[in-house]
C-alpha cells in the first residue's frame, strides 16, 4: 500500500495560489493511486461550501471546483471543528461527503504509519 498523504489547507481566497496548489497535489496524489485526506482551516474552510470554489480564480492553474471534485471523489475532505464554528459553518451547510472534525483526528491521520503530512 502507498503512503498516505495528509494535506492541511490554510489558505482560502485570501492566498489563492497557496490554496490552489494544495488542492492541485492532493489531486495528482490522488491520480497517482496515494490515498489522500485533505483538511480545510482557516479561510480554507469557505471551500467546504456549495458553489464556494468557483470563486477562486487563479491563472494558468487548474480550477479548484474540478480540484474540489477530484478530491470528493476519491479522497476525505474535513473541516476543522474550530474554524467551522468560527464562521458559522454547520454540517448541514457542508457539500455532500465533506466531514467536520477536530484536531484529535488531524493529529491521529497524520501521524498514522506511513503517513506524510503537507500544510500549506
Amino acid at each position: 500500500m502507498a503512503r498516505s498523504l495528509v494535506i492541511k489547507v490554510t489558505a482560502g481566497a485570501d492566498d489563492p495560489e497557496r490554496c490552489n496548489q494544495a488542492f492541485t497535489v492532493a489531486a495528482a496524489a490522488l491520480a497517482s493511486g496515494v490515498p489522500v485526506s485533505v483538511w480545510l482551516t482557516g479561510e480554507a474552510s469557505w471551500f467546504a461550501l456549495p458553489g464556494r470554489a468557483k470563486d477562486l480564480g487563479l491563472p494558468h492553474a487548474a480550477p479548484l471546483p474540478d480540484l474540489l471534485d477530484a478530491v470528493l471523489a476519491a479522497g476525505r475532505l474535513t473541516v476543522c471543528t474550530q474554524c467551522a464554528a468560527r464562521r458559522d459553518i454547520t454540517v448541514d451547510d457542508l457539500i455532500e461527503g465533506v466531514r467536520i472534525a477536530g484536531a484529535s483526528a488531524f493529529v491521529e491521520e497524520a501521524v498514522a504509519k506511513d503517513a506524510q503530512a503537507l500544510v500549506y
